[in-house]
């Protein structure tokens, strides 16, 4: 077996370098659609604009489902009338889709599940630390951004033999890792890895396991400040501090990739008849409450663009139904409760409209996955920009959580 490098550039030779121009020739022409999030029963001025709109309206409810539950794009070749430009937006999405190799398949390490971790998480720890182990090989200490309890951290110590840290800004949880870890070479500590200073050795290993948003970002800044080895997996890419997130690399910045919160948010959605925590028809239903609420605020006189509705509310909480999620979204925001009268008013409006912006986001939500995979390569290739040889895979399989993009960066050595 050769080593980490050699088996990258074997298998995919500037693999994120091309793969990122090829990302970006779809997502930065078509951010007028990513950005242009439906809010209402009429058209969007994007869906307007390319000529959408008659074939978006004139779909049969039961195609409709099957778009949403297969992705617009796997069903655009089959449905007669679709526009051509909407025809080969959705054949270069299924392109950029699957340009990140898959990993999922190769996983060897088998755990008896810890204490308070789901089969899901299992499955998890069990492919990344699959992944890691040529880059574990090669380090002295193994740090863990945003360890939470630490299950990643302290299994990495024991499997690899290596020092481990684990980095988590709450201090009841590292609390809870510190006694879970006595006895192995992992030890926590309480840091906020966006506000503090976050120092890498060069001969760490650096891993965030859904880091989200901005400390994605930071996280690859630092290792590359290092330079170290590094391996990120992406989740919540809306979770930034800034209204918009700036590219990393050389390459995007100069094509223009600048995504605004809102798009960003666009990543979390996946195409799934079944999903991982919720059915489609679930989902699907949460949505239309988060209308309804978003609605009913704005008939208060409540100033919200789309999104902001759930401020303060885990999104869990949108399967209740609108009468608890006005509740809880009025007193967060000291307004006085909804009436019966209200509830059922925006209740019945929002099923009409919302049958409309179903169909309007249709190729919003097909961009998705190519949004989320042209921000991972962003960041894979300011890696490779530094001199590092990098893979993009994904690494756990979707049903164990659709957020399944890595990035494993091997850092330059003298």
């Amino acid at each position: 077996m050769g080593s980490f490098a050699s088996r990258a550039m074997e298998a995919a030779p500037r693999f994120v370098s091309e793969s990122l121009m090829r990302a970006l020739a779809l997502v930065v022409p078509a951010l007028d659609i990513t950005t242009g999030r439906p809010d209402s029963r009429d058209p969007p001025g994007w869906a307007e604009a390319r000529g959408f709109v008659a074939f978006l309206a004139s779909l049969p409810d039961d195609e409709l489902a099957r778009c949403e539950a297969e992705g617009l794009a796997a069903r655009l070749p089959t449905l007669a009338g679709a526009p051509p430009s909407l025809v080969a937006l959705g054949r270069a999405a299924l392109e950029v889709a699957a340009l990140p190799e898959r990993l999922a398949a190769s996983s060897g390490t088998r755990l008896d599940r810890p204490r308070r971790v789901s089969e899901r998480k299992k499955r998890q720890l069990e492919a990344l630390l699959d992944a890691v182990e040529p880059l574990a090989e090669r380090a002295r200490r193994i740090v863990d951004v945003g360890a939470g309890r630490g299950h990643f951290t302290r299994l990495a110590a024991e499997m690899f033999d290596r020092d481990a840290l684990g980095i988590e800004r709450e201090p009841g949880r590292v609390e809870a890792a510190t006694l879970l870890g006595q006895g192995t070479r992992a030890r926590f500590v309480v840091l906020d890895a966006l506000r503090d200073p976050l120092v890498f050795s060069p001969d760490d290993l650096a891993v965030g396991l859904h880091a989200c948003g901005s400390l994605g970002d930071r996280l690859v800044v630092e290792a590359a400040r290092a330079p170290c080895d590094v391996t990120l997996v992406s989740c919540c890419l809306q979770k930034i501090d800034e209204p918009a997130r700036v590219a990393l690399s050389v390459h995007a910045r100069e094509a223009g990739l600048v995504l605004p919160r809102e798009a960003l948010g666009l990543s979390n959605l996946t195409t799934r008849l079944v999903g991982v925590e919720a059915s489609l028809a679930e989902m699907l239903a949460a949505r239309k409450n988060r209308y309804a609420l978003g609605r009913l605020l704005r008939a208060r006189g409540v100033p919200i663009t789309p999104g902001e509705e759930m401020r303060g509310i885990n999104r869990r909480r949108a399967r209740e139904g609108l009468a608890e999620l006005a509740a809880r979204a009025l007193a967060l925001r000291g307004l006085a409760p909804a009436t019966a009268a209200e509830i059922h008013e925006h209740e019945a409006e929002s099923v009409i409209e919302f049958d409309r912006i179903r169909r309007w986001t249709l190729p919003r939500s097909m961009l998705a996955r190519p949004l989320e995979i042209a921000v991972v390569l962003d960041r894979a290739a300011a890696l490779e920009e530094r001199g590092y040889v990098v893979r993009v895979a994904e690494v756990f399989e979707a049903d164990a959580t659709p957020r399944n993009l890595a990035i494993l960066g091997e850092a330059p050595r003298d």
